[in-house]
């Protein structure tokens, strides 16, 4: 028997949502509600707790359902024993809190049986699909920011302008906390920020990223798939501008852009020492950007990839998960991008479809030695990786078509976003998967060639 807080502390450091990973949290409570329950056996719980042992302390929403007994089936998402000899269980998977939650959504549904799913990382999506009613899925945000998610706001835009291009929301739920721990000024003013919300569940929908890398594998084109979903993104951008702000870039916001893209640069060079003779070559790139034509900034998608589209039975794309790179500051999230960005990070997606295969195969028979890795090598065999230039190509085709701007009259620009996101992956990838840094460091080294230049 161990105090609440002993409980979630080493609970916590096993769930796939926290983001200390390596780290026993030090946790404090700055927000709690007690809703109310129909299960006269249960109470529930919402904490905000923070974890001060980061840096910058990360605020957590921990739904907890408190019961006397262990249910039937129910061990798996026990969360411990408390001082006062009750069982703490993971909200989301206690019915109790599932309906509690449906109530405050105002999402009214008879059958409220649900199963949580299982590829979440950074957050918890209940799946609602029993009966003859629409499904549901209501997600439960895990790292909680002051303001409003852009998941919920750019969803919620769509859904308003009628696109379908996105699941239809259907409700969103916001709380208050004053959190000194949290605020660069430490006082103790409330702020308000998306706990969680609710959108349409579309059943028979397949994950874009297995299906591309199942035509990978097989030598199978994916170029219709990559046109049909350029189009779509575009369809979206368009819809972001039109609903929610949107400008011209000024001189400050195009120097902020590539000043980010050199720091983060720097920093990658100490993870990943071959940067190191490509730095001038690459900051070339950066540097003609900044004088190359910018279309407007709007919102965008913020974290896209072949991960973050759903295709439908029948053949349609869906966007998802608009919450942007859920560790970035939410203020930097929320703000207008260029939907380069966007563009870049599908194109960068089809090539690790190809890249992953490449992996595959490299660890298979044994060669990991990234350090000796021919640059020059790795720059031809991403010229050469066939399927991936030609899903990458449909996909702009695509883009075009819907949109009427013509992308390839912004390659430079669109080659430093896209050369920026590959120096962010080689960084990722050394930290966390090293038999991956191929992937990126070709990118990387065909992206500042010669042949790529004469593009441009």
């Amino acid at each position: 028997m161990h105090s609440t807080m002993e409980c979630l502390t080493d609970w916590m450091t096993r769930q796939r949502w926290y983001a200390g990973k390596g780290r026993v949290p030090q946790l404090v409570e700055v927000g709690r509600e007690d809703w109310p329950c129909d299960d006269p056996d249960a109470s529930i719980r919402v904490l905000l707790l923070r974890d001060i042992a980061s840096t910058p302390p990360s605020l957590y929403h921990v739904p907890i359902v408190v019961r006397s007994t262990i249910p039937r089936g129910s061990g798996p998402t026990l969360i411990g024993r408390d001082e006062h000899d009750d069982y703490l269980f993971d909200g989301p998977h206690d019915g109790a809190y599932v309906r509690a939650l449906l109530r405050r959504l105002g999402v009214t549904r008879h059958d409220q049986s649900s199963r949580v799913h299982t590829g979440e990382q950074s957050n918890t999506s209940i799946i609602i699909d029993q009966g003859s009613e629409a499904p549901l899925v209501a997600k439960v945000f895990r790292l909680v920011h002051p303001g409003d998610n852009p998941d919920v706001v750019l969803q919620s835009a769509l859904t308003t302008a009628g696109n379908r291009s996105v699941p239809r929301m259907l409700g969103s739920l916001t709380t208050t906390w004053i959190d000194p721990h949290g605020s660069d000024a430490h006082t103790d003013e409330p702020v308000r920020g998306h706990l969680a919300f609710a959108q349409e569940f579309i059943p028979g929908v397949r994950d874009g990223w297995p299906l591309a890398l199942a035509a990978a594998r097989a030598g199978e084109p994916f170029t219709a798939e990559a046109e049909r979903l350029g189009r779509v993104t575009a369809e979206v951008h368009q819809a972001l501008a039109a609903c929610l702000p949107s400008r011209e870039p000024t001189l400050g916001d195009i120097v902020g852009f590539v000043a980010g893209w050199h720091q983060r640069l720097a920093v990658a060079i100490s993870d990943v020492p071959q940067l190191r003779e490509l730095r001038p070559a690459i900051e070339a790139v950066y540097d003609a950007a900044r004088d190359a034509p910018w279309p407007p900034l709007q919102r965008i998608h913020g974290d896209f990839h072949l991960g973050q589209v759903l295709r439908r039975p029948t053949g349609e794309w869906l966007l998802v998960d608009f919450e942007g790179e859920p560790l970035r500051p939410l203020a930097e999230r929320s703000r207008v991008d260029s939907p380069l960005r966007d563009v870049a990070g599908m194109l960068r997606s089809f090539d690790y479809a190809v890249g992953s295969l490449r992996s595959e195969s490299r660890a298979a028979a044994g060669v990991i030695d990234t350090a000796s890795l021919d640059l020059d090598a790795l720059a031809l065999e991403a010229a050469r990786a066939d399927w991936a230039r030609a899903a990458r190509a449909a996909f702009l085709d695509g883009y075009i078509a819907a949109s009427g701007v013509d992308l390839r009259g912004h390659r430079a620009l669109l080659d430093a976003f896209e050369l920026d996101k590959a120096v962010y992956e080689a960084m990722y990838e050394a930290r966390n998967r090293p038999t991956w840094l191929p992937i990126p460091l070709a990118a990387v080294a065909y992206l500042v060639s010669s042949s790529r230049a004469a593009k441009r």
